[in-house]
């Protein structure tokens, strides 16, 4: 009788790489979950603020959805300003992260269309405007002066870039937890303990 030995060879340990790899545990168990959840709730803070005034008057945004074609506006208004508010607070908590991400993803993705394709406008005042404002009008403070000097164009620039990159900003947030889940410290994975 002839024993045969058969070698198996031991686990290869994978090779790091980080350039510090002793940080490797910090990174994965602390630092990734920490900055996940800063970027989920600041995401869904910043929805609750602005759907904050939206759930205080829930049918002004009528006109609005109606404009981008959304009928009946008496239904979307109100469903517009819960998406915004409560779908914040769930994003936030990172319940039910992915199914409300995606619907607040559409939303958004609705809204950043919005403002490229209907800009705020060249300017507030017209040239007899801008003449009023240079003749020394007591109507205007020194600083709506110097912001309306060229009749409000620039002003009117910045508004139009900042609406434009916090929808950009706040659509690419909700589709990355939309793809991704809201990540360790989430109450989908802390209380229901799997994801959608």
């Amino acid at each position: 009788m002839t024993i045969q030995a058969t070698y198996t060879p031991g686990k290869t340990e994978e090779k790091s790489h980080y350039f510090l790899p002793f940080l490797s545990t910090f990174y994965e168990k602390i630092a990734e979950p920490f900055a996940w959840t800063a970027f989920r709730v600041a995401i869904g803070g910043m929805l609750m603020v602005e759907g904050y005034p939206k759930i205080m008057a829930p049918m002004a945004q009528v006109g609005f959805v109606e404009n981008l074609g959304f009928h009946p506006g008496w239904l979307f208004s109100p469903m517009l300003a819960a998406m915004q508010f409560f779908g914040g607070i769930m994003i936030a908590l990172g319940l039910f992260t992915r199914p409300i991400a995606l619907a607040n993803g559409v939303m958004l993705a609705i809204t950043l269309w919005f403002h490229f394709a209907f800009p705020y406008g060249h300017a507030f005042l017209t040239d007899a405007g801008v003449a009023a404002l240079k003749s020394g009008s007591p109507f205007f403070t020194p600083d709506g002066i110097k912001r309306l000097a060229d009749g409000g164009i620039f002003f009117l620039e910045q508004v139009q870039t900042k609406a434009e990159l916090a929808s950009l900003f706040w659509t690419g947030g909700v589709f990355l937890f939309a793809a991704h889940g809201g990540g360790h410290w989430s109450m989908d994975k802390l209380l229901i303990k799997r994801e959608f």
